[in-house]
């Protein structure tokens, strides 16, 4: 550098730009902090509560949240009941948020602990997203990916309070799952009677399936691979 302003000048201008870099990180953060909380409210929210919500803004009527906006905004002549139109996709919507929630935030932590000098050789070879997302971040996250699909399977598989308090099973059976179908024949009078070996011999057969779902999963995801101890010795 000729002149010693010119220099200092260029440090000055270094040190903005590594502050702000640091700024907008830390602000990054921040924001995926929120959002993760924000996508984790299903998940911690009480199953009545959950469900009362959604049957509050679901309501076939004009004080419902979705049929207010639709007739308030766009023009809606009458509102819709959307939960005996649309019971099975009301159900999926509503148990797919929780679920997501769930496999976000798993699969967020998963990302973020994979070691940045991958991404940073891939780029030096000239991998391209796609290569990255095949070859780096598929394999890391073998795991979490196995947990979260046999969690889920055997968790959708099993519960049955949200469709109880959203839709009833209704309308005319539509969205009467075994698992609900059991709880009903042995704990309420659905048949007529309080029929608990009825009921039993229904939940032996999700417990059946279950077991069958854990052994593929274990068997497609190689899990015995996995929880092996490294073979590498120091």
């Amino acid at each position: 550098f000729r002149e010693n302003d010119d220099y200092k000048e260029l440090i000055t201008e270094l040190r903005e730009k590594l502050e702000d870099r640091e700024k907008t990180r830390d602000l990054s953060k921040k924001v995926g902090v929120f959002f993760r909380g924000t996508w984790l409210l299903p998940r911690f929210t009480p199953p009545i509560v959950y469900g009362v919500i959604w049957l509050w803004i679901l309501s076939p009527n004009r004080s419902g949240l979705l049929n207010g906006m639709l007739m308030t905004l766009f023009g809606l002549d009458k509102p819709i009941s959307w939960i005996i139109k649309y019971p099975l996709q009301v159900i999926i919507l509503t148990n797919g948020l929780i679920g997501a929630s769930m496999g976000m935030v798993i699969f967020a932590s998963a990302i973020q602990s994979i070691s940045r000098d991958y991404f940073w050789a891939s780029r030096v070879d000239g991998a391209n997203w796609w290569q990255e997302i095949r070859y780096i971040i598929l394999p890391m996250i073998k795991w979490p990916v196995a947990f979260i699909t046999a969690y889920q399977t055997l968790s959708l598989l099993t519960s049955y309070e949200y469709i109880l308090i959203i839709t009833q099973g209704g309308p005319y059976y539509k969205s009467t799952v075994w698992s609900l179908y059991s709880y009903l024949v042995a704990f309420s009078s659905y048949s007529g009677t309080f029929e608990f070996g009825y009921g039993a011999a229904l939940s032996t057969v999700l417990v059946v399936i279950g077991i069958i779902a854990s052994i593929f999963y274990w068997k497609v995801f190689k899990m015995g691979a996995m929880i092996q101890p490294s073979k590498i010795e120091f």
